[in-house]
C-alpha cells in the first residue's frame, strides 16, 4: 500500500505530469493551429518569441519537476517495492521520462533550434517551407508526449487506488 510521504510524492507526480499534459494539449488544440492560421512569416516570428518565452521559471518548474517527481518515484519505488502498484507506477515515470521529457529533447527542441536559426529570413521561401514542415512534425510530436504525459498521470492515479 502506497502512504506517508511517498503517496505524497505519487500525488505531485500524477499533478505535475497532468500540468505538463495541460500545456502540450493546449499547444496541440489550438495555439499550433492559430499559429498555423498566420502567413509564414508572422507564425515563424510568434513560435521563436513563444519558444524563447517558455523558458521561464514557471513553465521548467513544471516540465522539469515532473521529470524530477518521476525520477524521485522510480528510485523510491524501486527501494520500497510496494506490494500493490508497483508496476503501473513505473509505466508512469517511464512515460513521462520517455514519452514527454525524452521527446522533448529529442524531437521538439531541436525543431525549435532549426525554427530560431530562420529568424531574420522568416519571409523567405525556403523558410515558409520549413514551417509548413515544422508544423507538421512538431505538433505530431506535441501529441506523442501530450499522450505521454496523460497516460503516466493516469498510471500514478491508477497505482494510488
Amino acid at each position: 500500500m502506497i502512504s506517508g510521504p511517498y503517496f505524497v510524492l505519487v500525488v505531485m507526480a500524477a499533478l505535475w505530469c497532468g500540468l505538463a499534459s495541460g500545456v502540450f494539449v493546449a499547444f496541440s488544440t489550438f495555439v499550433m493551429r492559430g499559429l498555423g492560421a498566420l502567413p509564414a512569416g508572422r507564425g515563424i516570428a510568434a513560435m521563436n518569441a513563444i519558444n524563447i518565452a517558455a523558458v521561464n521559471p514557471a513553465f521548467m518548474a513544471a516540465f522539469l519537476g515532473a521529470a524530477a517527481l518521476c525520477v524521485m518515484v522510480t528510485v523510491v519505488t524501486f527501494v520500497v517495492w510496494p506490494d500493490q502498484g508497483t508496476v503501473t507506477l513505473l509505466l508512469g515515470c517511464t512515460l513521462y521520462l520517455l514519452g514527454a521529457f525524452g521527446v522533448t529533447i529529442t524531437a521538439n527542441i531541436p525543431r525549435n533550434e532549426a525554427l530560431a536559426e530562420l529568424a531574420g529570413d522568416e519571409e523567405s521561401e525556403r523558410s515558409a517551407a520549413y514551417w509548413r514542415r515544422y508544423l507538421r512534425e512538431w505538433v505530431a510530436w506535441n501529441h506523442i508526449r501530450g499522450a505521454a504525459a496523460f497516460a503516466a498521470t493516469v498510471s500514478f492515479v491508477l497505482a494510488l487506488t
